[in-house]
């Protein structure tokens, strides 16, 4: 049986967050509830893509005091399955979006810091830091479609992962929302910060499961002025 959420609660979050960021038709859901190579599925009674971190806040509130699960997902290019919800009749669970909230904040190019909301595709990021001339080594396969929420989420390594470390060594600050709707803003771009806990590191690699990202202060790098190529044999 289809997990349905109240047409009450559907117009509260719609509310919230408005008609073009709330899906609830099935057809149009079908993409965001399969895994890329089909071998994950799942079902949700609906798709919310909330525009600023207030809107998640708002949305977690409603979620936690109502009981209704909560999957994250950013561009759903993920192959163990983790962004696919499994919804129930007795156990609701809805598709929180990063899509909508994907702006690109501010670049300092002096202290070599992007900040960048977390629906951000991982391509465009690294196109802003080269307009500046600056590098953002994180690249992987599905850096097109991908998001660096999600990048954040799984603690991405990538193409560059020897030379440049995962995505937990590019990060210097994040902007999260908390399964009650606080909002931990901890967006930094200071880089010799020893004031108490790193409590940024909880969020990289934890899936969405202790909160929401959505946005993040990252370290950019001198563009690289040459590149080689060599082919070794094994």
């Amino acid at each position: 049986m289809q997990a349905e959420l109240s047409p009450a609660l559907i117009q509260r979050f719609t509310a919230i967050v408005g008609p073009a960021g709330i899906v609830t038709d099935a057809d149009a859901l079908a993409s965001a509830l399969t895994e890329w190579r089909g071998l994950y599925a799942g079902c949700t009674p609906a798709l919310i893509a909330p525009a600023t971190a207030g809107e998640v806040a708002e949305i977690l509130t409603i979620c936690q005091s109502e009981r209704i699960g909560v999957v994250p997902q950013g561009g759903n290019t993920g192959l163990v399955g983790g962004a696919i919800p499994a919804s129930t009749p007795a156990r609701p669970e809805i598709l929180l979006s990063a899509r909508r909230m994907n702006a690109i904040r501010e670049l300092d190019a002096d202290n070599y810091t992007i900040t960048v909301e977390a629906g951000c595709i991982l391509a465009d990021v690294q196109s802003a830091a080269a307009d500046a001339d600056r590098f953002f080594p994180l690249s992987l396969g599905a850096e097109g479609s991908c998001q660096i929420g999600g990048n954040i989420s799984t603690n991405a390594g990538g193409t560059n992962v020897l030379r440049y470390g995962n995505t937990r060594d590019l990060v210097m600050g994040l902007e999260v929302v908390l399964a009650d709707g606080r909002i931990f803003n901890g967006l930094r771009g200071l880089r010799k910060d020893n004031t108490g806990y790193d409590l940024k590191q909880l969020f990289i690699g934890a899936e969405g499961t202790l909160g929401f990202i959505t946005a993040a202060t990252c370290k950019l790098f001198p563009q690289p002025r040459s590149i080689a190529t060599a082919w070794v044999a094994v």
